[in-house]
């Protein structure tokens, strides 16, 4: 009950037997707010949902409700050739739904303010997401300038007082790739800092650092006051040889030795390729070598591919071409993907699979298979906790006619977890037997395929065709 005059009610409220929200298990919770005058007429309503759930950062590393977590995304633009930046929740839809099936459980949703449909997304799907403000590439200057300092913190409020209940946000960053290794710079960070930790006390502050192999002291950056650091880097393209990352990353850890670290932007240009075939080999030895590198050390705690999707730019960064287009994704302008996109795919999945027949066949056709799922250690990177788990799998001869199939749910696939299926001996020449695991939220996590046909006659040897008569070769 308001007090005439009053603006302000607070109400607390308990959820019993809370289910907290997840990667895996996104648990959401909806809540409506009715106002009404003194006769009982409504006023107004406002329905929204949220989730419950604890992020914590301790001793380098992050917890998600309470379970160490090592994560990998790609981040995204938003735009398309047929749309343009007026995207619709459709074409949104489509993009996560891809990026999903690109096992994303982590995101730097780029430099501006996310369309509400891709905060809800996240909601729904498990991902954690760290959204930023347009403070893009600022120098110290325009750091220092209080109408900038003024603007970027209407711009952290309005974000903050609309985006606050989504439980896919655990960190807000306020600039990207910005002179903040400068004086001007830090003092920006520690401003807009303060006055998140007001408004919003339990998410982290950060920014996306591009300056951190420049320095020689971990004071020199504001990132030595972040919650967490994320650092964008490009070794191998526009950082420099690649060959200098593991020195640097030894450095920077040992600069910083209480803070978590986030690959918050790691990839390759096209432009640093003489055409797009080589720049797709250059982007695939990037992402394989560098995530391997990543996950030696446990205090990096994600990984963000730059970038989804090919985009307008108005610079040319796509070789051998002047539409002033972005090649730096693992699909294009248009949504074909390339081979990285499936690479990605291979080192992201969140478990492994080894399949074979059993007993071990050679000449007669299978009549079973043993599987072993294993997910991901924290020494690689991704990792995190797999609970309730689906195998799929079926087995189909050489008219592709179905021999058998089944399924089972793990109910936490932890070193290790056995998964055997048997059939009677089918009358083929071929078995193909496939293998998906899914996600308890309905997306594939990984597909093996396993293949069995009938050996093939060699022929006569010499011998043979000279006891039968048969022209030998010579």
């Amino acid at each position: 009950m308001l007090e005439p005059g009053a603006s302000e009610e607070a109400v607390a409220l308990r959820v019993p037997d809370a289910r907290l929200w997840g990667l895996d298990d996104p648990q959401l919770y909806g809540l409506e707010v009715e106002l009404r005058d003194a006769s009982g007429a409504t006023l107004d309503i406002l329905a929204n949902t949220f989730g419950i759930r604890t992020v914590e950062i301790r001793d380098r590393r992050l917890y998600l409700n309470g379970e160490w977590v090592r994560l990998t995304g790609i981040t995204r633009h938003e735009d398309s050739p047929w749309e343009g930046l007026a995207e619709t929740s459709g074409t949104i839809r489509h993009d996560y739904d891809d990026m999903k099936a690109l096992h994303v459980t982590l995101t730097r949703p780029v430099h501006y303010p996310q369309h509400q449909e891709v905060l809800d997304y996240s909601d729904r799907n498990g991902i954690l997401l760290v959204p930023e403000i347009p403070v893009w590439q600022f120098n110290e200057k325009q750091l220092s300038d209080p109408k900038v300092r003024a603007l970027a913190k209407q711009m952290l409020r309005e974000m903050v007082e609309h985006d606050a209940n989504h439980p896919s946000i655990f960190a807000w960053s306020v600039a990207n790739e910005s002179e903040t290794s400068t004086p001007g710079g830090r003092a920006y960070f520690k401003t807009l800092r303060d006055m998140l930790k007001e408004l919003d006390p339990d998410r982290f502050v950060t920014f996306a650092d591009d300056g951190l192999p420049g320095i020689s002291r971990a004071e020199e950056s504001a990132s030595s006051m972040a919650d967490f650091i994320m650092m964008n880097q490009y070794f191998g393209t526009w950082t420099g040889p690649a060959g200098p990352l593991p020195n640097v990353l030894d450095r920077i850890g040992a600069m910083f030795p209480d803070k978590m670290l986030i690959i918050s932007e790691f990839g390759a240009v096209g432009i640093f390729a003489p055409d797009l075939e080589a720049a797709e080999r250059l982007r695939s030895k990037i992402m394989r070598d560098q995530l391997a590198l990543f996950a030696k050390y446990d205090w990096i705690g994600g990984a963000i591919f730059w970038c989804y999707q090919d985009y307008k730019s108005h610079r040319n960064l796509r070789p051998a071409l002047t539409q002033g287009q972005v090649e730096v994704g693992l699909v294009d302008e248009n949504r074909q993907r390339r081979p990285s996109y499936w690479l990605w795919r291979e080192l992201n999945a969140p478990a492994k699979v080894a399949l074979d027949w059993s007993p071990p066949i050679m000449y007669t056709p299978p009549e079973g298979f043993r599987a072993t799922v294993t997910r991901r250690g924290p020494e690689e990177i991704p990792s995190y906790s797999l609970r309730k788990y689906r195998v799929v799998w079926e087995a189909r001869d050489d008219d592709d006619q179905l021999v058998a199939k089944g399924e089972r749910v793990l109910p936490d696939v932890g070193n290790a977890r056995v998964v055997e299926g048997t059939w009677a001996a089918p009358a083929t020449k071929a078995v193909t037997l496939t293998l998906r695991l899914y996600h308890p939220t309905g997306f594939l996590a990984s597909e093996t395929t396993l293949s069995w046909w009938e050996p093939r006659s060699g022929g006569e040897d010499i011998e043979e065709m000279r006891k039968k008569g048969t022209p030998a070769p010579q």
